[in-house]
């Protein structure tokens, strides 16, 4: 049954053909599909690190569509809840073990990510990290109470602020923004977002945070367990077919 349940997941897609249509939180959503995003992910040569820092910030932000995750009354529409064909060890954590990480799940792989093609600040902020360390330019996720975004140095070795959910490069360090709020006001209303979003972004950069070294130290334990999950998906169907062979034989012995 579980080799039939990965077999037909191989001609699912995980992205919500909804998604095409939805009307969402942003009002200026592009939705780059999957295969496009990933080529243009791709840091082009002679790029500097600001540049493609830049340019991904965006890229990200149009890639995952913006709906109301915790709001959304339905975990399978947009596949929050990750179908059994897609990962069955996700799926039954996320149906009977009462955790709400899985019930509503955030990918740690930006990858897949990309490809169910919806998420929140920290799902965008974990792809950008992911991509970054891809080419070896130094960052850190910084979560606040409210929101996460992404610290990552240029080439001039400044540490500046990217915000991959809204789609905004900040040319300020976290300390100038704590220092002048007022700075970030033009760059978001320039990506086209509400002055009530713009109001509370002045407010959370004021308030506590923590910095993380990467998704490993994000999400240590679903990172690991994702990855497990996935190498598992398919020997494990494939071990208990030969353990049922191999137990049928020596019964007819």
């Amino acid at each position: 049954i579980l080799l039939s349940v990965n077999l037909w997941g191989l001609f699912q897609n995980i992205r919500s053909d909804e998604l095409s249509t939805l009307q969402t939180r942003f009002t200026n959503e592009k939705r780059v599909a999957y295969e496009d995003a990933l080529k243009q992910l791709q840091k082009k040569p002679l790029e500097t690190d600001e540049a493609f820092s830049q340019r991904v910030t965006q890229v990200i932000s149009d890639s995952l569509v913006h709906i109301h995750w915790y709001r959304e009354p339905d975990n399978t529409r947009f596949n929050q809840l990750i179908p059994i064909w897609e990962n069955y060890f996700l799926y039954f954590m996320g149906k009977f073990s009462g955790i709400p990480e899985f019930e509503k799940y955030h990918y740690t792989d930006y990858q897949r990510s990309i490809k169910r093609g919806v998420g929140i600040c920290g799902d965008a902020s974990m792809v950008m990290s992911q991509i970054l360390d891809e080419y070896s330019i130094k960052n850190q996720i910084i979560s606040f109470p409210e929101h996460v975004v992404v610290a990552a140095q240029t080439s001039a070795n400044q540490t500046l602020i990217y915000d991959p959910d809204y789609g905004v490069a900040l040319p300020y360090t976290l300390n100038e923004i704590r220092e002048q709020p007022a700075l970030i006001t033009d760059w978001y209303y320039q990506a086209g977002h509400r002055k009530a979003d713009v109001d509370l972004l002045q407010k959370i950069y004021q308030k506590p945070f923590k910095e993380w070294n990467g998704v490993q130290h994000f999400f240590t334990k679903k990172y690991y367990f994702e990855k497990i999950t996935y190498a598992l998906k398919w020997p494990l169907p494939i071990v208990l077919i030969c353990l049922g062979f191999f137990l049928v034989k020596r019964k007819s012995r």
